[in-house]
């Protein structure tokens, strides 16, 4: 399957799916890593005192 040269030509169900997914999945890595590093934060801090 070749793939158009610009970045997401046509609007294609497969395209969209694709920019949909890779949105989503960018959402919940920052989101999870944003929580990891919170939780982190918290059980950092006692530690110091």
């Amino acid at each position: 399957m070749a793939l158009p040269l610009g970045p997401y030509s046509g609007t294609s169900s497969l395209s969209l799916v694709a920019r949909a997914s890779a949105l989503t999945a960018g959402i919940v890595y920052g989101s999870l890593k944003l929580k990891y590093l919170q939780a982190k934060k918290k059980v950092a801090v006692p530690a110091h005192h």
